[in-house]
């Protein structure tokens, strides 16, 4: 099921739900692209034209940040849970280590990223990897790292790029790759390596894991968190209070129609 959240749609599915999904279209091989959208880029596709399509064009719209669940369900919309992007890859690693599916990384600097594959194999054992290759390649080495991806034919592939870089590389080159299941993963690929720690449990049910993000990485985040935060803010008391106003409007209607 889908709902409009502040202008973005979001998928109302539950962690297996969408792991369920995700191996149906490995099954199937049926493409299937995940996003996950969290406050930053929640507000960033607001004033981004190709993000928001980039987002929108997407098959399944996970919601990853407690900002967003505590958002939407302030605003009436039933979201079961937060869908964490990095619990969701685990999760999938470790099905297809079960199934014999072959997923592919892309991202990450090529040690933190070969460290990821040593973490991994060591984490999963039966788990084979179609292919790796870091994210730092040129726009003209674009076609040749497709062609790999396409040579290497994987049941899925994560990417460990920024956003919107992730973004527009899949709206480019999708259709292209078929690959069944995709997924952005960030910084998943840093945490698969132990190079970033995730945050305490505690920290994660509280919606304050971007607390504990600025606190590994204080000069990269701080400003990002601050500002989308206080944007997000800003447009979640906005639609709250046109909400009541319009709520109020309709029940003085309601009295003066009985009288």
């Amino acid at each position: 099921m889908r709902a409009d959240f502040l202008g973005i749609p979001i998928d109302l599915l539950t962690f297996d739900e969408t792991v369920s999904t995700a191996v149906d279209a490995m099954l199937m091989r049926k493409p299937t692209q995940h996003v996950a959208v969290n406050v930053a880029k929640l507000v960033r596709a607001r004033h981004d034209p190709e993000l928001r399509r980039d987002v929108v064009e997407s098959h399944i719209i996970g919601i990853d940040g407690m900002g967003i669940v505590w958002g939407a369900r302030a605003l009436g919309i039933s979201v079961p849970h937060r869908v964490p992007g990095v619990d969701l890859m685990e999760r999938l690693l470790e099905v297809c280590a079960a199934h014999d599916f072959r997923p592919y990384l892309l991202g990450a600097r090529k040690k933190v990223l070969e460290r990821a594959i040593v973490n991994s194999l060591y984490r999963w054992p039966g788990l084979s990897f179609a292919g790796y290759r870091d994210g730092y390649f040129t726009p003209e080495e674009e076609e040749s790292v497709v062609e790999d991806i396409r040579f290497a034919s994987p049941h899925c592939l994560f990417i460990g790029m920024p956003t919107p870089q992730k973004e527009r590389f899949l709206h480019k080159y999708r259709d292209v790759l078929q690959v069944p299941f995709i997924m952005g993963v960030g910084g998943g690929i840093d945490v698969l390596a132990g190079h970033v720690k995730r945050a305490p449990e505690i920290f994660q049910k509280t919606g304050l894991e971007w607390l504990y993000r600025t606190y590994q990485e204080p000069r990269r985040m701080w400003w990002r968190y601050a500002s989308t935060n206080a944007q997000f803010a800003g447009l979640l008391g906005k639609e709250v209070i046109a909400r009541a106003l319009g709520r109020r409007a309709g029940m003085s209607e309601q009295r003066e129609g009985k009288a």
